[in-house]
């Protein structure tokens, strides 16, 4: 049964609807990514600039999604822009190495505290697999500790345990510790019960970009732990770097890891990846005076667009303008100021939940009480399972995008929005909240 707020955006998108009809027959569910299925189907945008985007049926809106969290400097940004346009004109591969690489890295490190050597790679999933296999090649060791609901990817190794992980041999899994997140204790009887386990990968706000939040606290007890067992600690950075701070949720909170990964506003919004760490780790890929270390235990590393030229000139820019500029005091002024509004508009609309988050990142919680500046907070399961509710996610998702607005239950700004953007979004929330309430749903 189709929904008030169904139809309305049914009646409003006619042309994503024609294009879905043909996706369905190119592509699982109509779509190339997890995350843009949406029933009744998807939008489909032509072009965004700043902090909007246009889709093919004309309507204007103000963007949360932020590229999944790669355009911290906004859609189309101008300096971006000349980079790789200037790098078009000059060649797109050369299959040989460039002063961008170097001068991309050299941003890196400057900006990121484990940072002391770095090794670029193609996308997020890339990063991870690859910090994975330097930590096991580096410990001799085998298994690896993650957490419930982390994402890290979609590499057989990180996925295993997790909603979706069909196709991953039970051998691989067996290899996979999946445990509770904020519970040193937990940690403590893995590492002590265990000799094999090489590393700890964690999401250092919180699983999904900090949906379910990790206790700042248990990234300094993980650091303890790990150092005692002489486990590897990996940060996984690929959303938080360079947005929770420029460098990082490890610069943010003072705790290094050995490792991190790094992917999204690395490159500047194009697909750019890479891990960042000790160089002692990092040089597992290196090749040495040593034909059995080369044979056995060295990481053999190719891939045809690892720091290509597109890439490292948008990254590099990007971490240029991050360095140099208050890109995240911009973001996050924008995310405190509609975190601000939308608690002020649920108190109005007398709806239980908060709206909260770490930096540039905002999520809005229905249905239960949580403090808005608790850092230390963690969800019960219940409080878990409310903040996942699957009606009220797609049902306000699509009533916020008929008022103008991609967000829903997660916003995530970039300098690029304004006042006016996110003053306009608290409107936009009030009037999505009162269709849900019309609905029942709140």
């Amino acid at each position: 049964m189709v929904t008030p707020i169904e139809r309305t955006y049914i009646e409003r998108h006619p042309k994503s609807a024609e294009r879905f009809e043909l996706s369905k027959e190119l592509f699982p569910n109509g779509v190339t990514h997890d995350a843009r299925n949406l029933k009744p189907f998807p939008y489909f945008v032509t072009h965004a600039r700043g902090s909007r985007k246009w889709d093919v049926d004309g309507n204007e809106i103000i963007d949360y999604k932020g590229g999944h969290g790669a355009l911290i400097l906004g859609h189309s940004h101008p300096d971006i822009v000349a980079a790789v346009t200037e790098q078009m004109t000059l060649g797109t591969h050369y299959a040989a190495s460039t002063d961008i690489e170097i001068e991309w890295a050299q941003l890196v490190r400057d900006l990121v505290p484990c940072a002391e050597k770095v090794r670029f790679h193609s996308s997020g999933t890339e990063a991870t697999m690859m910090a994975v296999r330097m930590a096991r090649a580096y410990t001799g060791r085998t298994k690896l500790l993650k957490f419930h609901d982390h994402f890290h990817g979609w590499n057989d190794y990180v996925r295993s345990h997790e909603p979706g992980d069909g196709g991953i041999p039970a051998e691989t899994a067996s290899t996979v510790i999946s445990i509770e997140p904020n519970d040193v204790g937990l940690v403590e009887s893995a590492l002590a019960g265990d000799p094999d386990i090489a590393a700890v990968i964690v999401e250092p706000t919180g699983a999904h970009m900090g949906d379910t939040p990790v206790r700042p606290s248990f990234l300094g007890e993980l650091r303890e732990a790990t150092e005692r067992y002489g486990v590897v600690l990996i940060f996984d950075e690929v959303v938080t770097g360079f947005r929770t701070s420029p460098g990082g949720a490890q610069a943010l909170y003072g705790v290094t890891p050995d490792m991190c990964t790094l992917a999204k506003i690395l490159g500047g919004g194009l697909p750019g990846g890479a891990v960042a760490g000790r160089a002692d780790i990092i040089d597992m890929i290196q090749l040495r005076d040593d034909a059995s270390f080369n044979k056995s235990r060295r990481i053999g590393h190719n891939g045809t667009f690892n720091a290509n030229p597109l890439s490292a000139a948008a990254g590099r820019k990007a971490l240029d303008l991050v360095k140099n500029q208050p890109i995240n005091d911009r973001a996050n002024a924008a995310a405190a100021r509609l975190k601000a509004g939308l608690n002020d508009l649920l108190s109005r609309m007398e709806i239980t939940g908060a709206a909260t988050g770490v930096a540039s990142a905002v999520f809005l919680r229905l249905g239960f009480e949580v403090d808005a500046d608790d850092d230390e907070v963690v969800f019960t399961k219940e409080q878990e399972r409310m903040a996942g509710n699957a009606a009220v996610k797609d049902q306000l998702t699509l009533a916020m995008y008929n008022h103008g607005v991609d967000g829903g239950l997660r916003f995530i700004t970039s300098a690029a929005h304004s006042d006016d953007d996110i003053d306009a979004t608290v409107e936009a929330a009030g009037r999505a909240l009162a269709d849900l309430r019309g609905q029942g749903l709140v």
